[in-house]
């Protein structure tokens, strides 16, 4: 429950250091907090100097949390009530924020804005912000993913283009697959759930039913999915590893151990820098294949939030506007790879001129937001390990999605309860 979760947050925040700086503010000045994750926060610093250039007497203090402490640490800055002013927050995480009513509403801010184009924005990126019809995120950068692939192993088994549906994609894995685990057609590492996630998204079916109360796993969508998904193993067009076992997927994926690879827009930087020169024209990037043409993926990246408990909201929404520039948002791709969440940024040289970044920009007009509820997570993860026993020969396809749904409704149970009590879900 509500109150016991509070609890052990508030714990935590008693026990943690402080978050944020206590120091005083210099007569004159004001100081703006703003958290990043991971190595975002590098990259901002790079731009800043011109934002406070800008702004006068504001001076952005910036406080980066590494990505496997990041969601426990806005945990405990919402308990003990040291949060931020802005901060960098994954766009599955915005629902629970929102739960706690931890996050300022953004629509006034956004119709009154002349930067923030909500109209330039993917849709479905712009839609992982919004929760019951209110805004409380602006898209940062974004993240989806399709396949890598290995041009010159195709060209050898007869194809001169990448996979345009399943039936394709499944007929060039079983040409590429060699026996006794030589080489396989895709690296599925099986503790990962965004390749199964991807190809549940290209169906039909939500994958949440009424309103998020109940899983919806055992719809026919789901499960052919999942099939898909599990015939890959059972065919040895996919070793039966972790990203763990895998080791080294550039090397790899440079050996031909693998031709696709399910992956997000940092390994075309990682694929530059890891394939030796040679290799560099024989392989490239597509859309993600669906059943009867061009799929859909996830709508993954981060957003821009302003704390409700802020005192400084309109700084805080001045630097989202800066940071929503399409110039800036060029800079911050060339610095980082983090891709721009709006069309207009694409035209930049760097992307436009992209060969491996255009297939980004054609995923993305096809993603599609996952459930907008707080246990999400929580579900996609439970998701994947029972996809692993599926894979393993461990359960069916109806087993599996029937275990899916009911680890997934009991996850949903507490939110059930707030909404058929006229209550808002809580985390």
């Amino acid at each position: 429950m509500r109150v016991a979760r509070l609890g052990v947050i508030a714990a935590l925040a008693l026990a943690s250091t402080a978050l944020s700086s206590c120091a005083k503010e210099p007569p004159g000045t004001r100081t703006l907090e703003f958290w990043t994750i991971g190595r975002e926060g590098e990259a901002v610093l790079k731009l800043l100097p011109e934002f406070e250039r800008e702004h006068p007497g504001l001076h952005v203090s910036v406080q980066q949390l590494p990505l496997t402490a990041a969601h426990q640490k806005l945990l405990t800055a919402y308990a003990g009530d040291s949060t931020p002013d802005i901060t960098q927050l994954g766009n599955t995480w915005v629902p629970e924020m929102v739960a706690l009513n931890a996050l300022e509403p953004l629509d006034a801010r956004v119709n009154a804005s002349k930067v923030v184009d909500k109209n330039d924005y993917f849709p479905a990126i712009w839609s992982t912000n919004v929760i019951d019809g209110t805004l409380y995120g602006v898209p940062w950068y974004v993240d989806t993913r399709l396949l890598f692939y290995r041009k010159d192993l195709l060209a050898k088994v007869g194809y001169d283009h990448p996979p345009r549906d399943w039936a394709e994609w499944q007929a060039m894995m079983a040409k590429l697959a060699q026996p006794q685990g030589k080489a396989y057609g895709v690296l599925l590492p099986t503790n990962e759930f965004e390749q199964l996630l991807a190809l549940a998204l290209q169906q039909p079916d939500p994958l949440l039913r009424d309103g998020g109360r109940y899983g919806n796993f055992q719809s026919p969508g789901f499960k052919k999915a999942l099939a898909f998904y599990v015939s890959m193993f059972k065919d040895q067009q996919a070793p039966m590893m972790t990203n763990v076992g895998i080791g080294n997927p550039w090397a790899a994926f440079g050996q031909g151990f693998y031709a696709f690879y399910l992956s997000g827009p940092w390994n075309i930087g990682e694929f530059r820098k890891r394939l030796p020169p040679e290799q560099q024209a024989d392989w490239g990037t597509v859309a993600l294949p669906g059943p009867n043409g061009p799929g859909a993926s996830n709508a993954g990246g981060s957003s821009l939030v302003i704390y409700r408990k802020s005192k400084h909201k309109d700084d805080a929404w001045a630097l989202i506007e800066f940071l929503s520039r399409p110039e800036i948002q060029e800079r911050f791709y060339q610095i980082l790879g983090d891709m721009p969440p709006r069309r207009s940024s694409w035209d930049a040289p760097a992307l436009r001129d992209d060969d491996k970044a255009a297939a980004f920009r054609d995923q993305l007009d096809r993603a599609k937001a996952t459930p907008p509820v707080a246990e999400w997570e929580r579900i996609v993860t439970e998701m994947q390990l029972v996809a692993a026993q599926a894979a393993h020969g461990d359960l069916t396809i109806d087993q599996a999605a029937a275990e899916i749904d009911r680890r997934a409704d009991r996850l949903l149970e507490k939110r059930r309860w707030m909404l058929d009590h006229g209550h808002k879900a809580s985390p």
